[in-house]
């Protein structure tokens, strides 16, 4: 599949990235497995990073209601109470995301790590899902969940392979929260994260000189499809978390990562190479 033109290549990892940047099942993991594995020639870091600002695109369509009910009601306490809530989320990712940075911990970009993640992930959200069976949870954002879902982006950083979403909405569950508050208030922290990750990668490549070796094109064409690709998957999840668990999904990571631990293993093997 490395003979695939440009543009074919970067269409098919935006409609990964945008397929599942909302879904528990890791985008950045995603991404990385078609890459490592050949299959996808390999981009950038800041390529990888940048994409993910489309979905943001997505969530700002699907949830404009919601968008424009906050903006003509600022003069609410409620309002206003939610909204600082989401930044203080939102700073909470922001400044642990720093402070990876300062310790110099890089994103693992082997296949090991990815499926680690992925497989333990599985086994969090049937853990979740049965621990929480039956608990209808509350719809009110607490500061509790603030302090916790900022917490678990944070997790999702380190660990590709974990799920943003999925961490920040089994976080907010784990401490009594709604599946479906807990999702709506991941996917609008999502847009903060994700435009911040995306301007500060852009700002970073500036900076060390690094930004006239990006095809811009190709980003732009990437962050497209990831835009279009997730407006689909977050109008329908929105349906879908009303009435279903996430245990699928789990099955889904399960199978994935016992796969991909088989192939690392077997990669390893004498008498493989």
């Amino acid at each position: 599949m490395t003979d695939l033109p440009e543009w074919l290549s970067i269409v098919i990892l935006g409609i990964i990235e945008g397929v599942t940047e909302f879904l528990p099942i890791s985008s950045t993991g995603h991404l990385l497995i078609p890459q490592n594995l050949g299959w996808l020639p390999r981009q950038s870091d800041l390529f990888d990073v940048v994409i993910q600002s489309g979905a943001v695109i997505a969530v700002l369509a699907v949830f404009s209601k919601r968008v424009s009910h906050f903006a003509t009601t600022l003069s609410s306490p409620e309002t206003r109470d939610y909204l600082f809530k989401l930044f203080a989320a939102f700073f909470i990712t922001a400044v642990g995301g720093l402070f990876i940075k300062k310790l110099g911990i890089e994103l693992p970009h082997e296949i090991a790590p990815v499926a680690w993640a992925t497989l333990i992930g599985a086994l969090v959200i049937f853990a979740c899902e049965r621990w929480k069976k039956n608990h209808a949870g509350l719809a009110e954002i607490t500061w509790t969940v603030v302090v916790v879902v900022g917490f678990a982006q944070i997790l999702a950083a380190v660990f590709p392979g974990t799920s943003r979403s999925g961490a920040s909405i089994l976080a907010a569950m784990a401490v009594g929260i709604a599946r479906p508050a807990a999702t709506e208030f991941s996917f609008l922290l999502g847009v903060p994260t994700l435009m911040a990750a995306g301007f500060y990668k852009i700002l970073s490549a500036i900076k060390d000189g690094e930004a006239g070796n990006e095809n811009w094109s190709m980003i732009a064409l990437g962050t497209l499809v990831s835009a279009i690709s997730a407006f689909v998957v977050v109008r329908w999840l929105i349906r879908f978390v009303q009435t279903h668990t996430f245990n699928g999904f789990a099955w889904y990571r399960l199978i994935m990562g016992s796969a991909l631990l088989i192939y690392v293993w077997s990669s390893q093997s004498p008498g493989t190479h």
